[in-house]
């Protein structure tokens, strides 16, 4: 054959079946059988027949497509967001379902323009904010929408994340296990904070009620991510409190620079001071000493947000809120 599109009709004459046999084939609206089946999956290939996707979304009112809204802003850290972004991919995937990647934070204005163009059967958001301009827009849109984090209001909204807020509080429970009885947290950059970023606000509201719950004695401070930022922090926050004796880092940039100033600062991990960080397992395992900490779970968080929206696309009943258990792996540096 040459290389010139390869039409259905072309298939069913070399098949010896009917075109509307090839469609069902490739749609499995119908059964067909065994025999016709093979013949007609083997004229493809020989062929090298491709359904034409065009042709396909207009029969189907479907796109194939979900719009994945990840708006890179400062204080994200991209390689854990590529990670959520990987699993959306891969679980699209198997749901026959490509990704539109949507990094411009464009707002309500991004997604009316994908609503409006037929691009997208869905869309998977990230980067929730409590108080976030999007959320009312997603409850009147005809698209099905998942939100990957929680606004303050989530009332109408489709959302699932870590459980944030008791992820904090894990990390406070388990120094205090250990009898640490002055905890700080080094959390995400103050950028973060002053967007009322979801997932930082979480933790710091479940470290804080941890904290009073166990009657400890503590400070939060938000974290930059170069190693000069992150020195000056620990060298200041150890002057203040020299009773310091637990560390919860949930700053997955910042956390090597961290361990780096504690040595410079001649404190031994964890004979002087312990450390818990919220992160994936990887970045943990990799530090040294290797850090006890709570999963980001990003490749499970990133497949269920792609269930639930093809569940709705499919008209199916999903759960407004899915909150995922923390997950905490001792390790060295408690």
């Amino acid at each position: 054959m040459n290389r010139r599109t390869v039409t259905i009709s072309e298939v069913a004459k070399h098949a010896g079946v009917a075109v509307s046999t090839v469609s069902y084939v490739l749609s499995g609206k119908r059964t067909i059988s065994a025999d016709t089946r093979r013949r007609v999956l083997d004229s493809i290939s020989a062929l090298g027949y491709h359904p034409n996707a065009g042709a396909r979304a207009l029969a189907s009112k479907r796109s194939n497509v979900i719009a994945l809204v990840l708006p890179l802003r400062a204080g994200m850290h991209v390689p854990v967001l590529m990670r959520f972004a990987s699993a959306v991919v891969t679980a699209a995937r198997r749901f026959d379902h490509d990704v539109l990647l949507l990094t411009a934070d464009e707002g309500t204005a991004g997604i009316r323009r994908v609503a409006a163009s037929a691009l997208v059967d869905a869309l998977v958001l990230m980067d929730v904010e409590l108080d976030d301009r999007r959320v009312p827009m997603l409850r009147e849109l005809a698209e099905p929408s998942v939100l990957i984090g929680f606004p303050a209001e989530p009332a109408g909204v489709t959302c699932v994340d870590l459980d944030f807020a008791a992820a904090g509080a894990r990390c406070v429970e388990h120094l205090a296990e250990r009898g640490h009885d002055e905890i700080a947290l080094l959390g995400a950059p103050s950028v973060v904070y002053d967007r009322g970023t979801g997932f930082a606000t979480r933790t710091l509201e479940g470290f804080e009620a941890a904290m009073g719950e166990h009657g400890l004695k503590g400070v939060a401070l938000p974290c930059e991510e170069t190693f000069d930022e992150v020195y000056e922090t620990v060298r200041d926050l150890f002057l203040d409190h020299p009773g310091l004796s637990g560390l919860v880092v949930h700053n997955e940039a910042a956390v090597g620079h961290v361990l780096a100033a504690l040595r410079q600062l001649g404190r031994r991990v964890p004979h002087d001071v312990a450390v818990v960080a919220i992160c994936p397992d990887d970045v943990a395992e990799r530090a040294s000493p290797p850090l006890t900490s709570v999963l980001i779970p990003a490749e499970e968080v990133g497949r269920e947000a792609v269930r639930l929206v093809m569940d709705k696309l499919e008209g199916r009943t999903v759960p407004d809120s899915t909150l995922l258990a923390p997950i905490l792996a001792v390790r060295a540096s408690t």
